[in-house]
């Protein structure tokens, strides 16, 4: 089950694809946040939808708005994956505890043991303001979070 839309978005820590701290708290106030969930780096539906986004990022990560991407993998792939796509914003690792961060959202796959492909917009309040959840196979539309992020 994931969130609810106009509840609060919980509050998370975890490491970027550089061993970095990413608190989300530290956002509150500050940043509109994009926290996008995928489920397994170096994958072709994955790969796809996170160079899109690379492609067009001051649409989903600019002066107003910050882009994270989490997956369960270990913040080592996570840099390789980073680095050989060139992507320049967070890339963060929920590998342990194995989807924690995953599981608070609501959209982690217990069987596969990987975050499904969950989009979650959250305001400066840190409110949950839109969502998407779509199955391992379904790439989303970047077209809906554009829309989303000119709503807030």
């Amino acid at each position: 089950m994931s969130l609810t839309i106009g509840t609060p978005a919980p509050l998370f820590e975890l490491s970027d694809q550089h061993g970095a701290n990413f608190s989300s708290q530290s956002l509150i106030g500050q940043k509109n946040l994009v926290v996008m969930f995928y489920p397994f780096s170096f994958t072709g539906t994955c790969t796809g939808e996170l160079c899109a986004i690379r492609d067009d990022l001051n649409a989903f990560q600019n002066d107003d708005v910050q882009l994270v991407a989490i997956s369960c993998d270990s913040k080592h792939s996570q840099r390789v994956f980073s680095e050989t796509e060139g992507y320049k914003f967070p890339v963060l690792s929920d590998f342990w505890p194995h989807g924690a961060i995953s599981k608070t959202f609501g959209v982690f796959d217990d069987t596969r043991g990987c975050a499904v492909r969950g989009t979650f917009i959250i305001d400066k309040e840190g409110i949950v303001r839109w969502q998407i959840v779509n199955g391992l196979g379904d790439a989303r539309n970047n077209g809906d979070y554009k829309a989303a992020i000119a709503a807030l």
